[in-house]
């Protein structure tokens, strides 16, 4: 794969993650993607193909963000005249960040494993994820989100290992760390809610 394929690609993504309303799911959360796996060795083409097309598309309204991702990538991908066993390989891989299964191959867990990097970030970092996340959901009302957004963190919580691979595995205790803190500031709201209600 030549360079000037990425570099079209990163051409045609960027104004995609300088939308309005993007307050985490933006060019720099790609930057950052990208960053983890550099310094981890782990960067290939083909990731770095994977991270530019993952979130092309982000309405948190929606709940097919990744597969409208994966075709508008995909569609511009066939343009740029990419091999067809590339373009299958970016689709799976854009794929497997909608977090629904564990990643099937290593290329898959490294993937996943950089989208998710941030939850391990040094806490001033990771709190401002949390109220960027926030304020891209910022349409639904406080009890609603609160609820929803424990029901995530929990989620990642009670996986066995949150990191698959050994690249990445130093994050773990940080991330746990970091959603425990997070779900009980969730959980204290809520019951500041309650006795105020």
């Amino acid at each position: 794969m030549n360079t000037e394929l990425l570099a079209a690609a990163q051409a045609y993504c960027t104004p995609f993650y300088t939308q309005p309303g993007r307050a985490y799911h933006n060019i720099t959360h790609i930057q950052n993607m990208l960053s983890a796996l550099e310094i981890r060795r782990g960067l290939t083409p083909a990731l770095a193909l994977a991270v530019w097309g993952h979130d092309l598309i982000y309405d948190p309204q929606r709940h097919d963000n990744e597969e409208q991702s994966a075709d508008v990538f995909d569609d511009w991908l066939a343009a740029a005249s990419a091999p067809s066993e590339l373009r299958q390989e970016i689709r799976a891989l854009i794929l497997a960040t909608r977090h629904t299964s564990p990643p099937s191959t290593r290329t898959e867990a490294l993937l996943i494993d950089a989208d998710l990097s941030i939850l391990g970030a040094a806490a001033p970092v990771f709190w401002q994820y949390e109220r960027a996340i926030r304020q891209e959901y910022s349409f639904v009302d406080w009890p609603a989100y609160r609820a929803g957004r424990a029901a995530v963190l929990q989620g990642f919580l009670s996986r066995e290992r949150i990191y698959s691979t050994p690249e990445f595995a130093g994050l773990e205790t940080g991330a746990r760390v970091n959603l425990g803190a997070a779900l009980a500031t969730l959980r204290e709201a809520d019951t500041e809610d309650q006795h105020g209600a």
